[in-house]
């Protein structure tokens, strides 16, 4: 059963899934669960799998795990202790309705997935992008039509490496499938296949089970002018893609740091991408002067 949960709990962060996992630390006396069980929650419509031990206890776990997953916006742990009768007593325990009469203490811990960022162009900005996020234990992969610019030897640690062309690179995603990514970046050597890409990736999140805010949707950012969004963003209205999914898309990528090398756009966009991905406002101090 752990291992179930383990392997379960991967496979939701790997999908850009918060998760909230619960593991009985210890016991005394009669209890339902015994030491090692668990149980996860997902963010993704509150699905779980595992067992702390059923009952009362569980029904109280599950109702914690839930509170977390719309409270907590970075990594969090806490010890729950329970005893399982309902007038236990003692520092910090919660007594439940039960004649098991024994405690547990249970490990509650909230799981963050990291960024997964798909670097649609893999020239020098793609490559110092990658460098950049490999340096933070970040994920990466990488497309672009040109196959010498996706080579293992530019990007060794990217998870995908596709040189196929923009329409056959999308006939095979959805908006779902595109969940796997917390962001995708254009950064294209030629604005006609960004556009391209541009256009497939919001006609596919333009759909009722992906929605661009959602948790299953990536953000969108476009490296580049004002000059050249305002002809993608005509471009799409054209096709009938709604202003409020265009407005969702970042352009340009990247903090206004002034940066100008590739090293240092791939800088800027890192901290925004972990500045959205944190929850924080780059703008707000922090520190104050008192």
């Amino acid at each position: 059963m752990t291992a179930h949960v383990l392997h379960w709990v991967l496979s939701e962060l790997s999908l850009q899934r918060k998760v909230v996992m619960a593991t009985v630390l210890n016991t005394s006396g009669s209890v339902p669960g015994k030491t090692g069980a668990r149980l996860a929650m997902s963010s993704f419509n509150e699905t779980w799998t595992g067992t702390v031990g059923g009952a009362g206890l569980e029904h109280k776990v599950l109702e914690r795990c839930r509170s977390l997953l719309s409270e907590a916006k970075q990594p969090f742990a806490e010890v729950l202790t329970f005893g399982l009768n309902k007038g236990a007593k003692g520092y910090e325990v919660t007594p439940l309705d039960s004649l098991c009469g024994g405690r547990v203490s249970i490990a509650v811990e909230v799981m963050i997935p990291m960024p997964h960022v798909y670097i649609m162009g893999g020239g020098h900005c793609g490559e110092a992008l990658a460098r950049t996020l490999h340096g933070l234990g970040w994920r990466y992969s990488v497309h672009d039509t040109r196959e010498a610019y996706v080579s293992i030897e530019k990007y060794p640690h990217a998870v995908e490496r596709s040189s196929a062309s923009v329409a056959d690179l999308l006939k095979d995603e959805s908006g779902p499938s595109l969940g796997r990514y917390s962001d995708v970046l254009l950064l294209g050597h030629d604005w006609s296949e960004d556009q391209e890409r541009l256009l497939g990736l919001l006609h596919l999140l333009n759909t009722p089970d992906a929605v661009l805010d959602g948790v299953n949707a990536p953000r969108l950012g476009v490296i580049g002018s004002r000059s050249k969004w305002q002809a993608f963003e005509k471009s799409c209205l054209e096709e009938g893609l709604p202003q409020q999914l265009l407005d969702q898309v970042i352009c340009p990528i990247g903090l206004n740091i002034g940066a100008q090398s590739p090293e240092e756009i791939a800088v800027a966009v890192v901290a925004q991408i972990m500045s959205l991905h944190k929850g924080v406002d780059p703008d707000e101090p922090t520190w104050r002067k008192d």
